[in-house]
């Protein structure tokens, strides 16, 4: 069988659901071990630990941790012209939407001589980590760097895994310098997470610590944020298509097999509306597909682990089963999607009809991929200029309104047993008598 769970949602026994909708795996007990060793060793021991590991687990030997402007530079240069021109495309898009989404203070007198406002401030500095590995991802270097810079925050660093030669890729640092990044630093791993939250003689301490990364960065991410501000715990990519009976197979497999080919714990299911007719031509779909996939070893273990064919006869059980699932892409192959779109509410993106593949937000649309997995689509949302700033509330109270405060205030303060409270309140009750 090509993917996990098969049948009807309505026969789903207790094991598959709560493998369905419990994705969210904390990290095993000896990558815990081993991002606590690698985040210690950062702490106390900065510029030379991210050496040590740079030459154990890049395999090079680091001249300079920080990669010199110049470089940023040729690497944009030499782009060939067809990926720079979809590279700025991108960008475009990105701030373009992003610049929309910016948010906006607010003030209001709640009653009379009661004047509260709320304003947002950008962060001061950012870190967006730049995975490596098996792909480099300019993409996400633009998805990162640019909502920051909308936000206004002043200092963007980037770090991401040296190659061969010392640098990250050459896709990186081009989108980087494209994006407008402050500074570019050869980190990678659980490393650079650290170097980021606590600062080494090199690599500048942030504020916050943006970007997917691997299971070590992902933990290490998590061991760092009582110290920094992070974005959402973020696991492997994931899709799930509700599709009925006028969806096209073919397109609906290749939605599939394109989040599968991203990483063998990847998650992709597919709920075909109208019954269980469909489900072999769906499974052929998902065979051809495969089979002309680049990365189809991946794609093959990723549908085996985590993917799924599953029917169901009722809209409504369609919804509610993603409501619960809450992916992090949600594609509504159907006739009509804007008709039910606004039931769909769990979700990171929602993507309305078969030509809005997820491949587009992926890249060009403007709207942020970096977005909740696991099912944290129910409490988090998706990377926005929102995640670079941090609010601060003013409030004003004129003498007349401390007066008409005082005694309620006072009577609140006592019953939490607060005496110096009430007293501070109730000075201005003493106010009116005089």
């Amino acid at each position: 069988m090509i993917v996990r769970f098969t049948g009807a949602i309505a026969d789903l026994d207790a094991e598959s659901r709560r493998a369905l909708f419990d994705r969210l795996v904390d990290g095993a007990a000896e990558i815990r071990a081993s991002v606590a060793k690698i985040v210690a060793e950062v702490r106390t021991r900065g510029d030379v630990a991210l050496r040590d590991y740079a030459a154990r687990f890049d395999r090079v030997a680091l001249e300079q941790l920080e990669v010199p402007r110049v470089e940023l530079q040729r690497a944009l240069q030499e782009l060939p012209a067809e990926i720079r021109a979809a590279l700025e495309r991108a960008a475009r898009n990105i701030e373009a939407a992003h610049r929309a989404w910016q948010p906006v203070g607010a003030e209001l007198e709640t009653e009379p001589g009661v004047w509260i406002r709320r304003e947002p401030f950008p962060i001061s500095r950012v870190g967006v980590y730049a995975p490596g590995g098996r792909a480099a991802y300019p993409s996400s270097v633009l998805m990162g760097v640019i909502p920051a810079g909308v936000a206004g925050v002043p200092e963007i660093m980037v770090c991401s895994p040296p190659g061969p030669g010392g640098l990250p890729a050459d896709a990186v640092l081009a989108a980087a310098e494209l994006a407008g990044a402050s500074r570019v630093f050869a980190v990678g791993g659980a490393s650079a997470i650290a170097a980021m939250a606590f600062g080494t003689a090199t690599v500048p301490r942030v504020d916050k610590i943006i970007g997917p990364g691997n299971a070590y960065v992902m933990e290490a991410k998590l061991l760092v944020a009582s110290r920094v501000g992070i974005d959402a715990p973020a696991g492997p990519s994931e899709v799930l298509i509700v599709a009925d009976a006028r969806a096209d197979l073919g397109r609906v497999a290749r939605e599939m097999v394109a989040q599968a080919e991203h990483d063998p714990r990847a998650a992709a299911v597919a709920v075909l509306l109208g019954g269980s007719d469909r489900t072999e031509a769906l499974f052929e779909a998902l065979g051809d597909e495969l089979e002309a996939a680049g990365r189809e070893s991946i794609a093959r273990e990723a549908l085996a682990a985590a993917g799924g064919v599953l029917t169901s006869a009722y809209l409504d059980e369609a919804v509610a089963f993603a409501n619960r699932y809450a992916p992090e892409h949600l594609l509504l192959a159907l006739a009509d999607p804007d008709s039910v779109r606004t039931r769909f509410r769990t979700s990171g993106a929602v993507f309305l009809g078969e030509s809005s593949s997820v491949v587009f937000g992926d890249y060009l649309t403007g709207a942020n991929h970096v977005l909740p997995t696991g099912g944290l689509a129910r409490s988090y949302s998706g990377l926005s200029p929102a995640d670079f700033v941090r609010w601060t509330t003013y409030q004003r109270v004129t003498p007349a309104a401390a007066v008409r405060l005082s005694r309620d205030t006072a009577i609140l303060a006592a019953a939490e047993c607060l005496d110096v409270h009430a007293r501070a309140a109730r000075q201005w009750e003493e106010t009116e008598e005089r």
